[in-house]
């Protein structure tokens, strides 16, 4: 849209709801763009400055009658609460108490906070016709996408969207972000997307795919209507009030990444991590590059990982390893393997020659280890809450578990010193996963974070993360017997 706009456009995007509006107009060019965009879902960001949070505000007191604009802790709040009395003035009430505007003839706008995961639950089922998320990135996914879930009107001809804002992400649990809204920030996406481009997406059998149109479709008797997204990129130069006093300067002094992050929304740049991280995010991103630059070596497949779906949005996760190159991740929504042999039948398939199996044996994982043994496959268990017994690089650090030893192995194996030339599939969900857990040091040992514990702080299971672990496991090789070979070439599973 040209950045000259003239009244009469400003009078189309700011629609009347039988009441006075407040004293409040876009301002030209991307904050009038995402304000009249089509899309669903809106991400309006990325550098600091850019008329963001405003843009929220002014779309829930202009053309919504019931919003909510959330931010990820309460005191975070401060900001909106105080420009919107700048904007709201006499029209309406506040409770500072329930965070909620009153404003006439019916209309409300509310303030949220979500500080922990599970603190999602609170807002089920109150529905809102604006939900609007200010800095997304520091939001869980899964927090999200529950409050996603609740958007809906009563009112004949209200508009039902979401509206998100925000910067870069500054660590890995804000990376989801560039996945979700890929086609536009992730520069590795094979297809991307112009700013204010339409992209449309539903889910199918627990995978996000992307369609070419917002038209519904058929998928197991069931009509899905895909929803759509789009990223309009935001930056000081765009608001002229802020630029007018120096902030730009400010944000020029900025240390690097932050400094890219917050001056041209450079979503690419890189960031500080987590001084408990296990994985430095650096190594991983060095593997991935070195995947893209390295073809597939010619040697035997030594192990596939297998992690196996615990039920809910989980999914089964294949890692074929030849030597220090790892194959793409196969992927399966839980629904598709609620049985070992279902998970035999995918793992036959994707089998090279004779390597290790080595599947998580927690849960449901017995039973396809009990399976794939049976067929006279050379399945390895993989228990984490087992005992260790090996000792670091150094020599000098022990393990409380077989989990903290693998994790912890694969950390050594990535560091750029160690020669290891380890090359991994250059997919963000891998790289979200291997940069989520956590350790520290116990009496027994270095500790990692356990699959629990990642889920309930990050919202999500790290399934790509651990079925890479386990392929990397140093599992002993032991070749199969005449006996268990026949077996195999015998079995209805053998492809």
């Amino acid at each position: 849209m040209s950045l000259k706009t003239d009244l009469a456009t400003l009078s189309k995007l700011i629609q009347p709801l039988d009441t006075p509006l407040p004293d409040w107009k876009p301002l030209p060019g991307p904050q009038i763009m995402a304000l009249e965009s089509k899309a669903d879902i809106v991400f309006f960001g990325g550098a600091a400055g850019g008329g963001k949070s405003d843009m929220l505000l002014g779309a829930a007191l202009t053309q919504h009658r019931r919003s909510i604009i959330f931010r990820r802790e309460y005191p975070q709040l401060k900001g909106l609460e105080d420009r919107a009395r700048e904007i709201v003035k006499d029209r309406g009430q506040y409770n500072s108490t329930d965070k909620v505007w009153k404003l006439p003839k019916g209309r409300q706008m509310e303030f949220g906070a979500v500080q922990n995961v599970g603190d999602e639950q609170k807002y089920q089922g109150r529905p809102h016709d604006l939900k609007g998320f200010d800095e997304i990135t520091h939001f869980q996914e899964s927090q999200f996408r529950f409050l996603a879930g609740w958007l809906r009107t009563t009112v004949p001809g209200q508009r039902c969207r979401i509206i998100c804002t925000g910067n870069p992400p500054t660590t890995s649990e804000g990376d989801w972000v560039i996945r979700y809204w890929a086609p536009w920030l992730d520069i590795q996406h094979p297809n991307p997307a112009l700013p204010g481009e339409l992209r449309w997406f539903t889910t199918i059998d627990g995978v996000e795919t992307e369609f070419l149109t917002g038209n519904p479709i058929i998928h197991n008797g069931e009509v899905l209507k895909p929803t759509s997204r789009t990223f309009i990129p935001a930056k000081i130069e765009d608001n002229p009030y802020l630029m007018e006093t120096g902030y730009r300067a400010q944000l020029q002094s900025m240390p690097e990444p932050f400094r890219s992050k917050m001056l041209y929304g450079d979503f690419s740049a890189g960031r500080e991590d987590p001084e408990d991280q296990v994985i430095p995010t650096a190594w991983v991103l060095a593997a991935q590059a070195r995947w893209r630059a390295t073809p597939r070596p010619d040697v035997a497949m030594h192990a596939i990982g297998v992690d196996v779906a615990r039920g809910g949005r989980d999914t089964t996760v294949l890692t074929p390893r030849y030597g220090n190159w790892c194959g793409e991740q196969l992927v399966y929504p839980g629904s598709s393997t609620p049985d070992g042999p279902a998970v035999t039948r995918l793992v036959v398939n994707a089998m090279r020659g004779n390597p290790a199996i080595n599947v998580d044996v927690i849960g449901v994982g017995t039973s396809v280890f009990d399976d794939l043994r049976g067929r006279g496959l050379y399945a390895i268990p993989m228990h984490a809450s087992k005992k260790s017994t090996r000792k670091d690089k150094t020599n000098q650090l022990s393990f409380r578990n077989k989990r903290a030893e693998w994790y912890w192995l694969l950390r050594e194996a990535l560091d750029p010193e160690s020669g290891e030339n380890i090359a991994l599939p250059p997919d963000r969900g891998l790289l979200a996963d291997l940069c989520a857990p956590k350790w520290k040091m116990s009496l027994q040992g270095i500790q990692i974070e356990s699959k629990e514990d990642i889920i309930k702080r990050i919202g999500r299971s790290p399934d790509k993360g651990d079925s890479l672990v386990y392929a990397f496991a140093p599992i002993p090789r032991k070749p199969m017997t005449e006996k268990e070979l026949a077996n195999l070439k015998h079995s209805v599973f053998y492809r």
